[in-house]
């Protein structure tokens, strides 16, 4: 079935510098390259330096003269965040743009990052909010707008508050949306903090809809020797314009809720096509999970304390 084309126009970012998480392939890949094209500086930090160095390669290709640039992340650390961090405020040059992007989902057992964090809720959210505490002072001084990617998943599901890790009882699929619905709390509870305190920082979130990205395929650093079955079907739907997107559409929400001028702050931004599974990008309802602000505290304050890092109090 032929696809209508769908894009959106980026602003001029000439002078704006940008960080984008997950850029060495993927949706993540297609962000940077994109916000390269329309100007900006765009860091890349890489777990994987070969992927990441042919990434911009590719980048240069489709955009000559791109200031593009990596460094080295590995958000399942929170030891490899704080360099990071370090490295970035020494050089104590302003970010524009922040958006957390990089994920990874349904490892095929149950794993933790090197700080004993169950690997999904370490990465997709507790290396983000770690990395936001860390560069909070260039992120002040870019008056940034942070953008974090969450998830059609985090439409339905909680925190499981009683047992974060999962060490009791493993869920894979719950404890990935925990994973986005924490990250989606922590983005709003920033840009009500950044509000209330003046921080001149604000805050979104964008979800891709399903679109075939590497999550579910084969990942060896996973244990997931594989595709899996999903993503072999999700590939199926979207090759033949059935309902999904593709990886250039799934991108399209984190840049509009990222370089839009008129993106609202504390907005979700998706898919507007059925079930905001794929589609032009739009500002969503937000997700249910996603609306008590007792729960972003909660994860606020817990968070501060499995990371060892703070924000300001005022």
């Amino acid at each position: 079935m032929p696809r209508t084309p769908i894009n959106i126009t980026i602003p001029d970012l000439t002078g704006k510098r940008a960080l984008v998480t997950g850029a060495s392939d993927g949706m993540g890949l297609g962000m940077a390259g994109r916000l390269a094209a329309a100007g900006a500086e765009v860091i890349m930090p890489v777990r994987n330096r070969t992927k990441g160095e042919a990434a911009i390669t590719r980048i240069n290709r489709a955009a000559p003269g791109a200031k593009v640039s990596l460094c080295d992340l590995d958000l399942a650390s929170l030891e490899s965040v704080a360099a990071l961090g370090d490295t970035l405020r020494e050089e104590g040059r302003p970010i524009h743009l922040l958006i957390n992007n990089a994920g990874v989902m349904r490892p095929p057992q149950r794993l933790t990052t090197v700080d004993g964090f169950e690997l999904q809720l370490g990465t997709n959210h507790l290396g983000h909010f770690a990395l936001v505490a860390h560069l909070l002072p260039l992120l002040r001084a870019g008056r940034a707008r942070v953008t974090s990617q969450v998830s059609v998943a985090s439409a339905s599901g909680s925190i499981n508050w009683p047992d974060l890790n999962w060490e009791r009882s493993y869920n894979v699929m719950h404890a990935y949306r925990q994973s986005k619905i924490a990250l989606g709390l922590f983005g709003l509870e920033l840009e009500r903090r950044s509000r209330a305190g003046g921080w001149g920082i604000t805050s979104n979130l964008s979800h891709p809809g399903v679109a075939p990205t590497s999550l579910l395929a084969a990942r060896p650093e996973l244990g997931r020797t594989e595709d899996t079955p999903h993503i072999r079907r999700i590939r199926w739907l979207s090759e033949h314009g059935v309902l999904l997107g593709t990886i250039e559409t799934a991108m399209l929400p984190a840049l509009m809720a990222a370089t839009d001028p008129a993106a609202k702050p504390g907005t979700l931004y998706g898919p507007s096509g059925p079930g905001t599974l794929g589609g032009a990008p739009a500002e969503q309802r937000m997700h249910r999970p996603l609306r008590s602000l007792t729960e972003a505290a909660r994860v606020w304050r817990v968070s501060e304390e499995l990371t060892k890092t703070s924000f300001p109090t005022a």
